[in-house]
């Protein structure tokens, strides 16, 4: 039997990262993985779904570009080269992946693995069994789409997002059930193509997770992009045929679609024998973590989808390099998940870091707004993306930068930068942007949020 120092199971965003930092400590590790290295987060998520986004947002600047003197004859997308586009681009980063992980001497076995004690990994490729022993493990098994038991997905008409990314048409009309950050990204892609979208969504406005003025302030986007949206409504069930359905809503509204798109959010994917060998603390069906990325089994670590608090690859980054840091003798915790900026691909963009206005007023905080738009922006006019704006949050107890959240062009580049003013000070506000950037709206921002 092999033995290493650390096994690590999942090759996503998490997974890759731990194996690199343990094994740039000299630990000898064994990454397992049943797919395709790079997890969902290359092959049926990040990767994919933003590179489509890019296509998309091509095409319709293209569209426009009458608007910047420039005559563009034909703006039409062709689907099949935006499709190779996409798997050329997964399969160039997954041979980079490779080659990385063939760097770090870490060994590879491709199959399913189930921990069966602390220190022992059954893995199963093919029919065939080989077992492997682990002074530690990490489990960074990820997440798959949540189904709807009303509404089961069959691949073909009920789609997930994987399905989705690699469609071989472009849909005339598609239902998007979910209006959460996979479901309106997605719905940018497919309205700039020319599908006709509908996105429904329980809740009173979409991307319920961010303040309620970004949601409203997309949602009057969207509409301009030809995207219906209802929200405050349910799906209450599906007719299917050979080729299309009918979605039948709670108010008693019936929509015919091509496709049915449910992007009602992620599960992660717990290996029972895994759970039950280990015992393993469960918090619904997320494994259940301490600060330290332990789980109850005393050296296993779970990072990323698996574990539940971000259900973002670069959340998922930072739990590896806290639980690789453990799981080599370290002592190391997690800092504050609201400091994981939170991005959403959409058009235009949103992002957010620490405690936005929503969080503040239900934690009781005294705190002011600052505010700053993109419309008195020089080098948004120049772009012609004057839409969207920045606020960031202030707490006036300790006179502390808290929160930004943004709405706009390339504000998910931004939100590194509006991180680095998190618990900062006005005194510590003597940093030079230069002229004429996007970011001189952040700095605006901050500084209107110290004036209020």
């Amino acid at each position: 039997m092999e033995k290493f120092d650390i096994a690590v199971i999942g090759s996503g965003p998490g997974g890759f990262k731990a194996v690199a930092q343990c094994a740039k400590k000299g630990a000898s590790v064994a990454i397992i993985e049943k797919d395709f290295v790079g997890g969902t987060c290359l092959n049926h998520g990040c990767i994919p779904s933003k590179t489509l986004l890019v296509s998309a947002h091509t095409l319709l600047a293209a569209k426009n570009a009458d608007a910047m003197g420039i005559d563009v004859s034909s703006a039409v997308p062709d689907w099949h080269k935006i499709q190779a586009r996409r798997e050329n681009i997964i399969n160039d980063l997954r041979k980079a992946m490779t080659v990385s992980l063939k760097n770090t001497k870490a060994k590879w076995f491709q199959g399913q693995a189930v921990a069966t004690s602390p220190n022992r990994l059954k893995i199963e490729t093919g029919g065939s069994t080989s077992e492997i022993h682990a002074d530690k493990i990490i489990i960074a098994t990820g997440s798959e789409p949540t189904q709807l038991a009303e509404i089961p997905f069959d691949g073909k008409i009920i789609i997930s997002s994987k399905e989705a990314l690699s469609l071989q048409q472009i849909p005339k009309s598609m239902v998007i059930v979910g209006g959460g950050v996979i479901g309106c990204e997605l719905a940018c892609i497919f309205a700039a193509v020319g599908t006709t979208v509908t996105i429904v969504e329980m809740l009173p406005f979409i991307l319920a997770s961010e303040d309620q003025w970004v949601g409203k302030l997309l949602e009057r986007e969207f509409k301009k992009l030809g995207i219906n949206i209802f929200t405050s409504q349910k799906v209450v069930s599906v007719d299917k045929n050979n080729n299309s359905a009918k979605v039948f809503l709670e108010n008693g509204r019936m929509i015919d679609a091509e496709k049915v798109l449910v992007a009602v959010g992620r599960k992660a994917c717990c290996d029972k024998e895994t759970v039950e060998a280990l015992n393993l603390e469960m918090r619904g069906s997320t494994i259940k973590v301490g600060e330290k990325m332990e789980t109850s089994a005393k050296g296993v670590y779970a990072i990323g989808d698996v574990a539940g608090k971000t259900y973002l690859a670069h959340g998922a980054t930072t739990e590896a390099d806290v639980a690789a840091a453990n799981a080599i003798g370290g002592d190391v915790k997690m800092s504050d998940y609201s400091l994981i900026p939170r991005v959403i691909y959409t058009f235009p963009e949103a992002a957010s870091v620490g405690k936005n206005e929503q969080a503040c007023k239900s934690q009781g905080l005294n705190f002011s707004v600052g505010k700053a738009f993109f419309r008195a922006n020089g080098r948004s006019a120049a772009s012609s993306e004057t839409v969207g704006e920045i606020k960031v949050v202030k707490n006036n107890s300790t006179n502390k930068i808290i929160g930004v959240t943004m709405a706009g062009a390339m504000v998910t580049e931004l939100v590194a930068a509006a991180a680095a003013f998190i618990g900062r000070q006005e005194k510590d506000m003597q940093i030079t942007f230069a002229h004429p950037t996007i970011s001189e709206t952040l700095k605006e921002a901050v500084e209107n949020a110290f004036a209020s």
